[in-house]
C-alpha cells in the first residue's frame, strides 16, 4: 500500500512524514491554493534526509523555465494538473523528472482518459474540484484500473479507507482530510492515519 500526502509545509510537516514513512510528500505550486508554497520555501527541502520518501511538486501547466529553476534539483516527481499532452509529458520526463498525471473523473467515460498518458510514470484519479475535497463515488472506484501505477484522491480518510481497499485501491492521495484548519496539516491526524495504514499492512501480511 502506498500513501501520498499533499499540501505539506516544508518547515513544519516534512520530518514527521519522513519519520512515519509516508511514500510521497506533495508540495503545491498553484497560486489560487491556500497550500501554495513561496518559492523561497523550496530551499528548506534540501535540509532533509528523505530516506525512502519521495518529494512531489504539484503543478498546473508549468513552464520549462519554472521546472528548470525550481523543480529539477529539489523534487523526484512532478504532478501535472493541467492540459498536458503526451508529447509534453515526454518533454518533461526528458528533463530528468518522473511524472504523475492527474485524471479528473466526473463519470465513467473520464476514466478511459488515462490511456492517453502511457508516458506518465503514475496516474492519479481525482475528483473535478481541485482541492475542494469532493468524495470519489464508490461506483466509479470499482471501475478504475488497478495496480501500483494508479492512485486515487478525493476525501480519503481513516474512516473510509477500509472500504476503498475492498474495492481494489492500494495507492491513496490525501490532503484536506488530514487538516484541522484549512491549508494546515494536523500532525495528530497524520499520525493516526499512518497508524491505521500500518495496522492494515500488518493484517494483510499475516
Amino acid at each position: 500500500m502506498k500513501i501520498k500526502i499533499c499540501g505539506l509545509n516544508p518547515a513544519r510537516d516534512v520530518q514527521l512524514c519522513i519519520d512515519l514513512k509516508v511514500d510521497f510528500l506533495g508540495f503545491v505550486f498553484y497560486e489560487k491554493s491556500p497550500r501554495n508554497l513561496n518559492l523561497e520555501e523550496i530551499k528548506k527541502l534540501q535540509d532533509y534526509k528523505k530516506k525512502n520518501s519521495l518529494f512531489v511538486a504539484v503543478t498546473v501547466d508549468p513552464s520549462n523555465e519554472f521546472i528548470k529553476k525550481n523543480i529539477l534539483k529539489n523534487f523526484d516527481y512532478i504532478q501535472l494538473h493541467g492540459s498536458e499532452t503526451k508529447e509534453r509529458i515526454k518533454e518533461i520526463k526528458s528533463m530528468g523528472l518522473k511524472v504523475i498525471k492527474v485524471i479528473k473523473v466526473k463519470n465513467e467515460a473520464d476514466i478511459e482518459n488515462y490511456k492517453k498518458y502511457e508516458e506518465a510514470n503514475l496516474i492519479l484519479f481525482d475528483t473535478p474540484g481541485m482541492e475542494q475535497s469532493i468524495k470519489f463515488p464508490e461506483n466509479l472506484i470499482a471501475k478504475l484500473p488497478k495496480g501500483e501505477r494508479f492512485a486515487v484522491a478525493g476525501s480519503i480518510s481513516e474512516h473510509n479507507i477500509d472500504n476503498m481497499i475492498k474495492l481494489g485501491v492500494n495507492f491513496f492521495d490525501l490532503s484536506s482530510s488530514l487538516e484541522s484548519k484549512f491549508g494546515q496539516k494536523d500532525h495528530l491526524k497524520i499520525k493516526n492515519f499512518m497508524k491505521k495504514i500500518n495496522n492494515l499492512n500488518e493484517n494483510t501480511s499475516v
